[in-house]
């Protein structure tokens, strides 16, 4: 039982992970955007 709480523990913040990196890249491609349409 001890094995499937931590294996649901370990998939869940490699989950909360993921999520934030595509939260991260998803903002960076908006600035990115913003900022070159300005130069223009």
């Amino acid at each position: 039982m001890k094995k499937i709480i931590a294996l649901v523990l370990v998939a869940l913040g490699a989950f909360a992970v993921y999520r934030k990196i595509q939260a991260d890249r998803a903002e960076l491609d908006l600035w990115t955007e913003a900022t070159a349409a300005s130069e223009n």
